[in-house]
């Protein structure tokens, strides 16, 4: 047997590894949450000058990327060297401070890092070694993603969403996670579900309910997943969103004029129906007498 077998049927190795790669993928994470809506912003503000004939900002056009500019102090524009940037580590070394200036560094950052690697380590272990596990490791960082920028910024960008969803029906070709059929039967019915409900509720009340954003993340999970999955995303979603939703009302007087992002909530819904939908679908068809 070779080593990559032995680690592949071994959890006890593979876990162990998964949760190192999701530590450092975490600390990718915490840079495309920060950076793709800045990167985002100024790309929409240079589109309109162009278009209004206006001098372009020297911001606009200024590098700015995933990558480039290096990891630095906020407050004082320290570089961050890679022995600081290592996940949680540099963190608690460092004591939650700037090397520079000792400005306080978030606790988000290394509580991200945490998430991510903890998340990782329970998609290798329900799903073992194959392929599968790949892809839904990869969707399991693009969801921790997409729903830190939408806590922030109320977005789910196209340019993360719209690549996975394509990356869903391709991999139903070869029957991985669903079939051809359901996967595009899942795609169309996961965006025109939300839709609809966006455009009955803005019928009824003239205000907007929801975000595009939210159908496209709903017809993600349609092509992953198939069409089955789609209600129990939808009503766990919905029953998180209401009771965390109530909760930040009467525990914390937010404004419930305020709006709540139900990116996040949809994540959830939708890993969880990732890794165990099936079990729970079985367990409520066999509860009502429908199998």
């Amino acid at each position: 047997m070779s080593p990559y077998s032995i680690i592949l049927n071994s959890p006890a190795l593979l876990c162990p590894l998964a949760g190192i790669l999701g530590l450092m993928v975490g600390s990718f994470l915490n840079v495309v949450i920060y950076r793709l809506p800045i990167m985002m912003q100024r790309g929409w503000k240079q589109e309109c000058q162009e278009f209004l004939g206006l001098p372009i900002s020297e911001e606009s056009i200024a590098t700015f990327n995933l990558a480039l500019p290096g990891s630095h102090c906020p407050a004082c524009n320290a570089e961050i060297t890679a022995l600081q940037n290592i996940p949680v580590l540099s963190y608690l070394l460092l004591k939650g401070k700037c090397a520079n200036c000792q400005t306080s560094i978030s606790i988000r950052y290394p509580l991200l890092e945490v998430l991510t690697g903890l998340l990782s380590i329970i998609v290798v272990y329900q799903l073992g070694g194959q392929i599968e596990t790949l892809f839904a490791l990869i969707l399991t960082w693009v969801l921790i993603a997409l729903s830190g920028i939408d806590f922030d910024h109320q977005l789910l960008p196209d340019n993360i969403t719209l690549p996975v969803l394509w990356l869903g029906l391709l991999l139903s070709l070869f029957n991985i996670f669903t079939d051809p059929i359901s996967s595009i039967t899942g795609a169309i019915l996961g965006y025109l579900c939300l839709w609809t409900i966006y455009q009955l509720f803005k019928l009824f009340t003239d205000k907007e309910g929801m975000g595009f954003g939210d159908f496209k993340l709903l017809a993600l999970f349609g092509a992953w997943l198939g069409w089955q999955y789609l209600p129990l995303i939808i009503l766990l979603s919905s029953l998180m969103g209401a009771i965390v939703g109530t909760a930040m009302i009467i525990f914390v007087q937010r404004d419930k004029n305020i709006p709540i992002p139900f990116g996040p909530y949809l994540a959830i819904a939708g890993w969880i129906a990732l890794l165990w939908g099936e079990k729970i679908n079985t367990l409520y068809l066999t509860s009502v007498g429908l199998i």
